[in-house]
């Protein structure tokens, strides 16, 4: 039986199940690329949904190819639309977000990065989410991530437009 979404999360609840799509990534400090995504928002009945991410190469024909980045956290809604975000990247690199949620877009802003003496340098992001108009019963979320890192000032280094694939539990 599925639990009951958390009263808190209700303007979280249009990211719940899980979303493919593709994206492009590009940073000065490497060549620009393409890649699959796969994100899953679910929750447990507390107070926070459970977020998981992966990516894989796109290769120039289409094909999958190696995979890249992965991450995993926790969204908890706070008063007055308010939201924090933790993820943690096998990198050794773990971000603190913090940020809001109107209607259906979610701007956030690190407020930690901590990282491992090992993993590459990151000293600032920001995301942006938002659920774009739904076209023939279909949704789709668009994302962007930019980063400050290596030395470079903040700017753009994720996109994606990804399709919700998975019906929602929870009563939508």
């Amino acid at each position: 039986m599925e639990p009951e979404l958390h009263p808190d999360l209700k303007p979280l609840e249009f990211l719940l199940g899980t979303w493919e799509g593709a994206g492009v990534g590009d940073y000065p400090t490497i060549e620009a690329f393409q890649f699959g995504q796969e994100v899953t928002f679910s929750h447990n009945g507390k107070p926070f949904l459970i977020y998981q991410s992966r990516t894989w190469l796109l290769e120039e024909d289409g094909s999958i190819g190696r995979p890249l980045g992965t991450e995993t956290g926790y969204w908890r809604a706070r008063p007055d639309n308010e939201l924090e975000v933790t993820l943690a990247h096998p990198t050794g690199i773990v971000e603190i977000y913090v940020g809001r949620v109107a209607f259906h877009r979610i701007d956030l802003q690190t407020d930690v990065v901590a990282r491992t003496e090992s993993a590459k340098e990151v000293t600032a992001g920001t995301r942006m989410y938002g659920l774009l108009p739904e076209k023939n019963g279909v949704r789709d979320l668009g994302w962007v991530y930019e980063m400050a890192a290596m030395g470079q000032p903040l700017q753009v280094h994720l996109s994606a437009q990804l399709r919700h694939v998975t019906p929602v539990a929870s009563g939508e």
